[in-house]
């Protein structure tokens, strides 16, 4: 799609991004290409046809490189430019210290992507070779090809952000990871507990339950029934009120009582199990109240930022699940079009055409997994509670062309949120059902109408 000058929104944005990244690499700047390591790193200054003018190993930490980037800087007035632009790969957490450097002394500075690097690496000489000084170079090159970006620039708010989200994902992968190796140490040596609830481990009552039994009883069924079944009773409620709830469910209770009598499984590793699940239990237990910190942590920087309102104004987008899609984005404000966090996400569809061929549409699978992630939670909540989003996923589930799977239709309600959120937040004004459900032209046609 163009406008009246012939240009399209996409060929406007390309050249905005081009003249920023000209603004940060002009030609009277050389080029310091930067492969970082641990301890050698590799430094080139080149000029704008990759030309090497000099190069140097300096072997120190990332935090020493102060004196590489002055050295370059030396060189590169020596050679009869203003000042130097430094780039790197963006691995690690080294570019982060490189870049500080670099802004400590005024010197712009940008990043290349690996996969940028890995393509060319291979048209370079249609080898697989990779070596520091190679590297460097081609870093180098790729810069004055403006085939980099400008890395974002994180305030404190933002980057603590940015952790904590970090934070939230390693402890629901703990957690998950917990819920497997419970069940199928129960699959083993008790595997009658499982049907005891048809969601074990959502089930309160279920996990009260499994967690008196192994915990306090040491998984002696002979002990736990001797004691009676009033008692069991009692442990198991007082449990469930530790947990924030008022009474068990009796049905769950009767059903776990009764398997204690069932035999299957393997006997020998019973008491080892049962210990295991115990430690396990109290490690989800401990993984739960930390990301229950954690998120509190993260609502309360989304205050901070000022950004719980706008985030929120969309139906059935909780303040965790806003905040932990900001804390992969960034501030949504650098972004100049709401397809970039689309794109950044992976979900956008990767078109194949050519001529009259028109092949089938994917998605990308690029960028950020964990916005990725962030998204398709984020899209369970908004599907009970939003009209505008679950109308929409009846129709495309049920349309008769072109009808997509129930993961299909998530998909695209997740980048469709991701685009939303973008709107609400660029332009500060709420979510509005109207203009979701419609669009703007045809809630201005209304309005004219």
């Amino acid at each position: 799609m163009t406008n009246g000058s012939g240009v399209s929104r996409g060929d406007l944005n390309r050249n905005a991004r081009l003249v920023r990244l000209r603004g940060a690499i002009p030609v009277t700047n050389a080029i310091v290409g930067i492969d970082l390591a641990d301890r050698k790193q590799m430094v080139v200054v080149c000029d704008h046809d990759s030309r090497v003018l000099a190069r140097k190993t300096f072997r120190c930490k990332a935090w020493a490189m102060g004196a590489a980037l002055d050295w370059a800087a030396d060189r590169a007035v020596k050679a009869g430019f203003a000042g130097v632009t430094v780039a790197c790969e963006p691995t690690g957490h080294r570019w982060r210290v490189l870049g500080q450097l670099a802004a400590d002394r005024g010197m712009p500075f940008v990043c290349v992507q690996p996969a940028a690097s890995s393509w060319a690496r291979r048209t370079e000489d249609l080898t697989s070779d990779k070596t520091d000084e190679k590297d460097a170079v081609l870093i180098a090159r790729l810069t004055a090809q403006l085939r980099c970006y400008l890395p974002e620039a994180v305030d404190e708010t933002w980057g603590r952000l940015r952790h904590l989200g970090a934070r939230r994902t390693q402890l629901l992968d703990a957690r998950t990871g917990y819920v497997q190796q419970v069940r199928d140490l129960l699959e083993c040596v008790w595997p009658a507990a499982l049907p005891a609830a048809q969601q074990p481990f959502k089930s309160i009552t279920w996990v009260a339950a499994l967690t008196v039994l192994m915990r306090r009883d040491s998984g002696d069924f002979a002990r736990t029934r001797r004691l009676g079944r009033a008692r069991f009773e009692r442990r198991v409620r007082a449990e469930v009120v530790r947990r924030g709830r008022l009474k068990p469910c009796m049905r769950i209770l009767n059903k776990l009582w009764e398997a204690m009598a069932d035999q299957a499984g393997v006997t020998a590793h019973r008491a080892g199990g049962f210990e295991r699940i115990s430690w396990i239990l109290d490690d989800w237990e401990a993984a739960r109240a930390n990301q229950i910190d954690v998120e509190q942590r993260m609502t309360q920087a989304l205050d901070q930022l000022g950004l719980t309102g706008l985030a929120t104004s969309i139906h059935g987008l909780s303040p965790v699940g806003a905040a932990a899609i900001l804390a992969e984005t960034g501030d949504l404000t650098r972004f100049t079009s709401a397809r970039a966090i689309v794109k950044l996400a992976g979900l956008a569809p990767r078109e194949r055409l050519s001529g009259t061929f028109a092949g089938k549409a994917r998605l990308s699978g690029a960028g950020r997994p964990g916005l990725r992630t962030a998204a398709w939670r984020a899209v369970w909540g908004c599907l009970h509670a939003n009209d505008v989003y679950a109308a929409r996923y009846r129709y495309l589930t049920t349309r008769e062309h072109n009808k997509l799977k129930p993961t299909q239709a998530q998909t695209v309600l997740a980048a469709a949120l991701l685009r939303q959120l973008w709107a609400v937040i660029t332009t500060g004004q709420a979510w509005d059902p109207a203009i979701a459900a419609n669009g703007l032209a045809h809630l201005e046609e209304a309005h004219v109408a």
